[in-house]
């Protein structure tokens, strides 16, 4: 895939540099990917279907003394899609949906962190998703760190991002089965996570 540099691609840029700077303060930890999950929720006439991405790798930059200096880079396989009826992940991995071979990774750069309050923050980033890039904010609560009661000299911190996008924005369908009554517009997204490092 070729990338144009626009004036917006050169905002990201500038925006990732300038939260760079801020983030190297912030350790690499390691996403525990056997208890990380990326799930998703859409409704469909009357029922609400589910389905998770089983493929996906990640950078997260943790500081647990100052989390605003905190990062989170995702790549997510979007043909990792999976909501347990084979032939509706086909359809969806089709070009009425994500169109997985012509864009095959759905991914978030982070840009910045703030603090809400409690143990509730908000991460900016970037969200591309087949042909489009937008700027979101996604809610994140932070449970704390302890240590891994599975691996000793090791510590495990968890977190939970919860938020929704409208599908239509980033062309994921045509809008035809929307118009149907089919498949709806909003799609919320849950994602879980432990990350791991040692003491």
């Amino acid at each position: 895939m070729k990338w144009k540099i626009t004036g917006f691609a050169l905002l990201i840029l500038m925006l990732a540099g300038a939260s760079l700077a801020h983030a190297e303060a912030a350790q690499e930890w390691k996403i525990d990917k056997a208890h990380t999950n990326i799930y998703f929720d859409v409704k469909h006439t009357f029922a609400t279907v589910r389905g998770q991405f089983g493929n996906f790798t990640g950078t997260l930059r943790f500081n647990p003394e100052d989390k605003e200096a905190s990062g989170l880079d995702m790549r997510v396989h979007a043909a990792s899609i999976n909501t347990n009826i084979t032939k509706r992940d086909n359809h969806l991995r089709s070009d009425d949906f994500f169109a997985v071979e012509k864009y095959p990774y759905i991914t978030f750069n982070s840009t910045g962190v703030r603090h809400v309050k409690d143990d509730s923050y908000v991460i900016t980033g970037i969200l591309s998703l087949k042909d489009v890039t937008k700027r979101i904010e996604v809610p994140v609560t932070f449970f704390g760190i302890q240590g891994n009661p599975m691996e000793e000299g090791q510590k495990v911190a968890g977190f939970e991002a919860e938020f929704t996008i409208d599908r239509m924005e980033y062309n994921v369908g045509t809008g035809q089965f929307l118009e149907m009554g089919v498949v709806g517009r909003n799609v919320h997204i849950i994602v879980t996570m432990e990350a791991l490092t040692d003491k």
